[in-house]
């Protein structure tokens, strides 16, 4: 355990309790938000600490007291037991976490091969999504669609938000990093006429969406906006202005598209904060790829084209690739019941950061 950073960390602590009690600070909300973000990323990690000291000094108190009553001597024995467990706590604690875990993401959901097979799963995706947000307490705000004729969707694009106001230690980024990949589906498709299972997938691309998003700079001659009218399925137009807005940015050849909003104006604010979410993440991944060739870390960077999990209808089970994980309640995950999956991903990033 690195006694000088956690003392650097308990000094940063006990000066953000005293910059947070200033009414002053708030005034800025944007900074007093970012202040009590980082406030809450340390609590646990303060917690830990002073309860770690005092199981030390009540172990060693119990220790002394021991020889002369028998009652202590057990109390010993259980402290005794107990600190080592929280001295692997707090060191779990201290490790390096990903600076986007408490932010909100941006996610897209893409049809891949297979037709309309492949876009109704991007809707059973999209839906899987929609429902584990509500089960967290997010917000989720559809900012883009484009439906298939059978009423799944060629791509969507939603973002999703914790509570406001809440800073929280982890945030959306915490648990939707790990979703980003090639679903692969299993199944009979609703189109096969002979009752043959078909394999079909769809993409997932989540990125982090900072507060911070504005540093990133877009030049106007590195874009260009197309405005049109909103539309439902199959292209039915569902508004009598060019309300809708699609923004390509040209040195990247990204696409950002918003039809949700009520004005031009704001779908083009909204498409601007997502294609900068987009450029700031694509510059962060290639910074860290030319900063290492082993890419060990799952979180930051898993690679797009990689299949990430299987969803087998005939057999309901949902498989992982990437932890080996495996489970027979497909219908529950697709209902939005994705903890289990996150956790043993969890689970297998903790301990990675661990060896490292």
């Amino acid at each position: 355990m690195e006694t000088s950073k956690l003392e650097g960390l308990l000094a940063e602590y006990a000066e953000l309790e005293q910059r947070l009690a200033d009414p002053s600070v708030h005034a800025d909300q944007t900074n007093a938000r970012k202040l009590g973000r980082r406030y809450a990323e340390l609590t646990p990690i303060v917690r830990a600490a002073r309860e770690l000291d005092q199981a030390r000094s009540d172990l060693e108190t119990a220790r002394e007291l021991a020889a002369d009553d028998a009652g202590f001597a057990e109390e010993a024995e259980r402290l005794a037991e107990e600190v080592p467990g929280m001295e692997a706590r707090l060191t779990e604690l201290l490790l390096p976490r990903d600076p986007h875990d408490g932010t909100d993401v941006v996610l897209e959901v893409k049809s891949g091969e297979g037709g309309e097979e492949s876009a109704l799963f991007a809707g059973d995706l999209l839906r899987m999504y929609l429902r584990f947000a509500e089960r967290q307490g997010w917000k989720a705000e559809i900012l883009d669609t484009t439906e298939s004729d059978l009423g799944g969707y060629k791509d969507a694009t939603v973002a999703l938000k914790t509570k406001a106001g809440d800073p929280g230690l982890d945030g959306v980024w915490s648990l939707m990093k790990f979703e980003g990949g090639v679903h692969r589906v299993q199944r009979v498709p609703v189109t096969e006429s002979q009752g043959r299972v078909h394999t079909s997938a769809a993409g997932v691309l989540v990125y982090p969406e900072p507060e911070e998003v504005d540093e990133v700079e877009v030049e106007d001659k590195d874009i260009r906006i197309d405005v049109y009218r909103s539309s439902g399925p199959g292209g039915q137009s569902v508004n009598t202005t060019d309300s809708a807005v699609r923004i390509t940015h040209l040195p990247t050849g990204i696409v950002v598209s918003c039809q949700n909003e009520k004005s031009q104006l704001q779908n083009k604010l909204r498409a601007m904060q997502v294609l900068k979410a987009r450029l700031q993440a694509m510059a962060e991944e290639e910074a860290e790829r030319e900063a290492t060739e082993t890419r060990r870390s799952q979180v930051r960077t898993v690679d797009r084209s990689e299949r990430v999990r299987t969803y087998n209808f005939p057999e309901n089970r949902i498989s992982d690739h990437r932890v080996n994980y495996k489970a027979y309640n497909l219908d529950q995950v697709l209902d939005g019941d994705l903890q289990a999956v996150l956790d043993a991903l969890l689970a297998a990033d903790r301990e990675e950061r661990l060896a490292s």
